[in-house]
C-alpha cells in the first residue's frame, strides 16, 4: 500500500503548470477572500493574520521521500485548501524545497497579502508566482471576491505592482470571469489599466467550468473569453478547460466510483478525495463533467458544499 501523503498531492496534470506536485500549507479553508467561484467551497476562516498553520518539517519530510523515490514533475506548486501566503514560514519552505530538488517552485496565490514586505520577500524565492485579479474597482471586488474587511482593491493592485518591481521571476496573472458579475465594459476597463500597471508575463483568463461556492454562476463561452483576452492584453490567453471528461479505463472507473458514492450519500470534496485517493483537481474535473450532464448537484449547508447524485 502506498504511504499516505498528508501535505502533498499529485503530481497531477495542470493546464497552467503541466505536471504539478501540490503542497498544501494551510487548513481547509483558511483564506483572505471568500470568492463566489471558489471550487472548494466557502471560506470557513477569513483572516489576514499570518501563522504557522502547518509545520514545516513534515511537509519537507514527505517531499524528501518522494524525491528519493524519483519524483518527476514540472513544478512543485504551493497552493492547496486556502491562501498559502498566510503561512508565516512560506519563505523557509521554498528554501527547503530548493535544497531538496531542482524542480521549479510555483506559488498559487490570490495576491492579497503582497502589499506586505515579508510576503513579497517569501514569494520572491519562487520561480513562478500565479496571483489573481478578478476586479479592479472596489464594488466588483467585494461582489466577486468577498474580501476580508481590511483588504481593499488598491492594496491588492499596489501589492502586485510592487512585487513586479522586486521579482525577477515569472508572474502569470489569472483573471476569473463570471458572466454578469465582472464582465461589463466599465468593469473590464479598470482591469486592463491594472494589468498595464502590474506588467505580468502572462494574463490567463478563466471561467466557471467547475462547481463553485455560490451555485448558479454563469460561465463565459470560449468565444467571449477570447474576445475579452484581446481587449485586456497582448499577453492574454484563455486557460479555461471546456473539454469533456477524458477517456481511459482508469478515469472511467474513478468517475463511476464517484457517482456510485454520491448515490449513497452526500459528500464534500474532502470526502471524495479521501475515499477515492485522488487530488482535489481530479475530483473537481469529474464533478464538473457530471454537473454539466445533470447527474450531480451541489448544495451548501453550514458553509460547506455537499455533492449529491440525481
Amino acid at each position: 500500500m502506498a504511504e499516505e501523503k498528508k501535505y502533498l498531492y499529485g503530481p497531477v496534470p495542470s493546464r497552467r503548470l503541466h505536471r504539478s506536485l501540490g503542497v498544501d500549507i494551510v487548513p481547509f479553508k483558511v483564506c483572505t477572500l471568500d470568492c463566489i467561484y471558489c471550487q472548494i467551497g466557502r471560506t470557513s476562516k477569513k483572516t489576514i493574520e499570518r501563522s504557522e498553520y502547518v509545520p514545516l518539517k513534515p511537509v519537507l519530510d514527505e517531499l524528501t521521500t518522494m524525491v528519493a523515490r524519483g519524483l518527476q514533475a514540472d513544478f512543485i506548486t504551493i497552493s492547496g485548501s486556502g491562501e498559502p501566503t498566510l503561512n508565516s514560514r512560506l519563505g523557509e519552505l521554498i528554501a527547503g524545497i530548493k535544497q531538496l530538488t531542482d524542480i521549479p517552485v510555483a506559488v498559487l496565490t490570490n495576491g492579497t497579502l503582497l502589499y506586505r514586505d515579508d510576503v513579497r520577500a517569501d514569494c520572491a524565492q519562487a520561480d513562478v508566482v500565479l496571483p489573481s485579479l478578478d476586479a479592479a474597482d472596489q464594488d466588483t471586488f467585494r461582489k466577486i471576491n468577498r474580501p476580508h474587511p481590511d483588504i481593499s482593491i488598491e492594496m491588492l493592485i499596489a501589492g502586485l505592482s510592487a512585487f513586479r518591481n522586486e521579482f525577477a521571476g515569472r508572474i502569470w496573472l489569472e483573471v476569473f470571469l463570471v458572466e454578469g458579475v465582472n464582465t461589463a465594459a466599465d468593469q473590464l476597463a479598470p482591469i486592463k489599466h491594472a494589468i498595464d500597471r502590474i506588467r505580468p508575463d502572462k494574463v490567463q483568463l478563466n471561467t466557471a467550468v467547475r462547481p463553485t461556492a455560490q451555485p448558479g454562476l454563469k460561465r463565459l463561452s470560449a468565444e467571449k473569453l477570447h474576445a475579452i483576452a484581446a481587449q485586456l492584453s497582448t499577453k492574454a490567453e484563455v486557460i479555461a478547460d471546456f473539454s469533456s471528461l477524458a477517456g481511459g479505463k482508469h478515469i472511467q472507473h474513478k468517475a463511476q466510483d464517484l457517482l456510485s458514492m454520491l448515490k449513497r450519500r452526500p459528500c464534500t470534496l474532502s470526502d471524495i478525495c479521501s475515499a477515492l485517493g485522488i487530488p482535489p483537481a481530479e475530483a473537481l474535473k469529474y464533478l464538473a463533467h457530471f454537473q454539466q450532464h445533470g447527474l450531480v448537484d451541489s448544495t451548501e449547508k453550514d458553509r460547506t458544499t455537499f455533492f449529491t447524485a440525481n
